[in-house]
């Protein structure tokens, strides 16, 4: 990556890490994923229970794994090395967990989270019950505003995560949402954090890395 590209990520991370901290997060700048990994891993004491969502992100980073490796008990959604198989009632713990850690399908440069989900266990979890919330994300969900958030998720991640949870669901195929109604839909619950909840423990990291869908 040259001089010049490198400069654009870290002034667009440093712009959103900005406008996260005026809305209330605690907010952090990783140059790349191994930084991104030991950053979280300081904010998460030793033996904690962790609930996760079913991130790229994280598996990217290896914080499942090295959680895992250090013992603590991670509930994860995509069935980590060592977890349980991701149920109701295992979701529902990641809901009171200590930590809770996800990505974000979208940021905006004016620090609003924006997601989508199918089950809702993971926007539930960024927005009430756990002790912290740690969200990790690469400087490619960066988008401009709300809208451009919509778009990223019709456009990108909801087809990519579609495909790679291989569900029967037409953005599959044709590579852009269609509003489908189709049993398998992952387009169920919309959330837009776009201040710190009250009484929460929140911290986004970004990483000057592509990272996750």
């Amino acid at each position: 990556m040259d001089d010049v590209y490198s400069s654009y990520i870290k002034t667009l991370i440093d712009r959103t890490t900005a406008a996260l901290q005026v809305c209330g997060f605690e907010a952090l700048a990783a140059k790349d994923r191994d930084e991104a990994r030991n950053k979280t891993l300081e904010l998460i004491p030793a033996g904690s229970t962790v609930g996760a969502g079913g991130s790229v992100t994280l598996q990217e980073i290896g914080l499942i794994d090295a959680l895992v490796s250090r013992g603590d008990t991670v509930y994860w959604s995509g069935a980590a090395k060592g977890g349980a198989s991701p149920d109701f009632d295992y979701r529902k713990a990641q809901l009171t967990a200590d930590v809770f850690l996800s990505s974000t399908n979208a940021i905006t440069v004016d620090g609003d989270l924006v997601n989508v989900d199918g089950t809702g266990n993971r926007v539930a979890a960024m927005s009430f019950g756990p002790g912290k919330v740690i969200v990790v994300a690469g400087w490619n969900k960066i988008v401009s505003d709300v809208g451009a958030a919509f778009q990223r998720i019709r456009d990108v991640a909801a087809p990519l995560n579609a495909k790679r949870l291989k569900l029967d669901l037409p953005c599959v195929e044709t590579g852009f949402c269609v509003d489908c109604d189709a049993p398998d839909s992952i387009c169920r619950i919309t959330t837009v954090i776009s201040r710190k909840p009250k009484r929460a423990d929140f911290t986004v990291v970004l990483v000057a890395e592509q990272l996750g869908y």
